[in-house]
Order: structure tokens, then sequence, then C-alpha cells
């Protein structure tokens, strides 16, 4: 099995280089070598288009704020930077669209923060924590404030620019029986995205955590290949999970967010006055998206008590807490790892609202 993965992984490496070596070819992309001055084509003619590729649905809070994006472009720009948008996991997927963005097949991406763990930035992984944030308000005052800046910032050290953060929502937790407290995870084998805190948090319920790709989990649970998984519920609702997921726990326990991210050498190419209509076009965006995001996920959820498929539960009080004592460990063992500055830090953030 080793083996074959690491196939696949050097057959994706070439593909991603060769998309790389053309991408400023494709879709009317004028390269960075050619351009002067401020950015601006050498024949100071040539239009611009931005590949925009997420792996999520369009109607969830980060599709629908990523296509905002693409028409207020389009508007301000009267037609002349074009964003084209590319949902579902169609262009690239969980495993290679932080690799494609660097290597410029893609300019930009709106990547889940666990994601950025593995490039080298594990402090984004105090977003995956269970039961840190208490509740969304809290969230933005990490990602809207000094804190929040700094990590973006930070991405520059791997090529990337860092544009802002987007929000879907709380994850709750989903498989063919319900999910109340600790014991009911014995056993099971549940979906997760890549993030060390995220398996430790399924390890430390008595799962076992089953790294896959977003693209792939409703197959995955269709076929048993998992029993379970976690999601905000526009997910969890827009992708059908629904259907081959008998029950749902609202245990509201972990932040699942986003980060906007430029690829660096074409950000640097863009010319100052249309780099101000992107990132305005960009921040009112992700204004709305935000503001949208619970609607949502509400929306979802009526949706889903509506369609009687998947029974859905809340947890008490007790069950709660239950179940904050069994992940404590998955806190002190992320504070070892990026040290404790960065957690106390957004604590900090968190208790100034």
């Amino acid at each position: 099995m080793e083996k074959e993965t690491t196939v696949g992984n050097r057959s994706r490496r070439r593909v991603l280089h060769g998309l790389a070596a053309s991408a400023w070819a494709v879709g009317g992309v004028v390269p960075p070598a050619a351009w002067a001055g401020e950015g601006a084509p050498a024949d100071g003619a040539a239009a611009l288009t931005i590949r925009f590729a997420h792996v999520v649905a369009p109607d969830t809070p980060k599709g629908l704020a990523v296509e905002r994006f693409r028409q207020l472009v389009q508007q301000r720009s009267a037609g002349r930077i074009q964003v084209v948008v590319y949902p579902d996991g169609r262009l690239y997927g969980d495993h290679d669209e932080m690799q494609a963005l660097q290597l410029g097949a893609v300019e930009m991406l709106a990547p889940s923060l666990s994601k950025f763990g593995r490039i080298g930035f594990p402090e984004f992984e105090l977003f995956d924590l269970p039961y840190f944030f208490p509740d969304m308000a809290s969230v933005q005052r990490v990602t809207q404030g000094p804190l929040g800046q700094r990590m973006l910032d930070r991405l520059v050290r791997q090529r990337l620019v860092g544009l802002g953060f987007m929000d879907n929502g709380f994850k709750h937790m989903s498989a063919n029986r319900p999910l109340l407290e600790p014991a009911h995870f014995a056993g099971l084998r549940m979906r997760v995205q890549a993030s060390r805190v995220i398996a430790s948090q399924m390890r430390a319920l008595g799962a076992r955590p089953v790294t896959l790709a977003f693209s792939e989990t409703r197959r995955a649970l269709a076929a048993g290949v998992v029993d379970g998984t976690e999601n905000p519920i526009s997910n969890f609702w827009t992708q059908r999970m629904h259907e081959v997921q008998a029950d749902l726990s609202l245990t509201q326990h972990a932040y699942l967010g986003y980060a906007v991210v430029a690829n660096q050498r074409f950000w640097d190419g863009v010319a100052g006055a249309d780099r101000l209509l992107i990132e305005a076009a960009l921040s009112e965006a992700l204004a709305y998206g935000n503001d949208i995001a619970d609607a949502q996920n509400a929306k979802a959820l009526a949706a889903l008590r509506e369609s009687g498929v998947t029974r859905v539960h809340e947890l008490n009080v007790a069950q709660l807490e239950a179940m904050r004592r069994a992940v404590a460990p998955v806190h002190a063992a992320l504070a070892q790892r990026i040290g404790m500055q960065w957690l106390m830090d957004a604590a900090e953030a968190i208790r100034s609202g």
C-alpha cells in the first residue's frame, strides 16, 4: 500500500510540475516574467484570469462567498479581470491543492486551516482544537485581530500570500448510531482531514481516525470504509451525507474555517491598482460569507430535520462535559508541539471580547 501511495504521489507531482510550467499560458494569465513596471503587461493590454479552486459545494458558505468574490471582481473591473471558480474539488482536491498553488497551477485557494500545519505552520492547528472556541464571535476575535494577521503574514515563507479568513461553522459528529458520550465512539473508524489535532481528538474519544479527502468521504461512508465523520451541517447536507449516515449528534465540538491565499509570484505580478480592486472585492465577499455562515448551517439543519432521513440528537450538559474532559489532553499535546504562547495569545484574544 505504501508503494502504491508513493507512486501515486510521484505521478501527481509530475502532473503538477507540468501544469505549473504552462500555468501562466492557460486561461489568459500573463507570466510575471513578461510583465513590466508595476505588474502591467508589457503590451499594456492583456486581461487577467484568476483560477480559484476549492473542494466544497457552491451552495455552502465558502462556495457562496467565492461566487460573490467572482461577481464583484468582474463587475468592478468591467470584465477585464475574470475569476474562474472550480468548486467541489473539480480541479484539485485535499491532497494536492496546496502544492498546485505553490507551483502556480492555480492562482487562489481557500484551504481549510488544518492544511497549513502540513506545510510548516502548525500554529494553524489551534483552530482544530476541540471545545477551544465557545462561539463564532470568539473565533472572529482571533481571525479578525492582530493574531490572525500575524498568522497570515507568516505564510510568505512558503511563497503564499494570506489574504483573509473565511468561516464555515462548528462541526458535529455523525455515524450510524448516536455519538453522545465518549463510550459511543469506541471502535469507530472516523474520517478526518489531515490534521494531527483532529486525529488526536478522535483517538482521545476511543475512535480510529482515517484520513480521507473531502471529495472521497461520502463514497467511503456509503461503502463502509469509514463509519462516521465530522462536519458543519452545511457540508453534511450539501454532500448528501445524510443519505449514508443514520445519526447526526450536535456536538458543536470544533470550528471549521478557511484562509484565502494567493500564489506569491502571481500576486507580486498583479498591477497595484488591480491588487487594490481584488483585495476590496475579497474583503466584501469574506464579510458576506462570514455573515451568512450561521444562516446557511441553520438552513441545512432545518432541511435535514424535514427530510426525516437522519436522526438528529442534542447533547445534554453532562454529556458535553464528558466530551470536554475526554479531549482535554489534545490541548496539552498541541501546546507542547507549537509552544504554549500561541494558545495563550489565542485565549487572550478570545477573552478580549
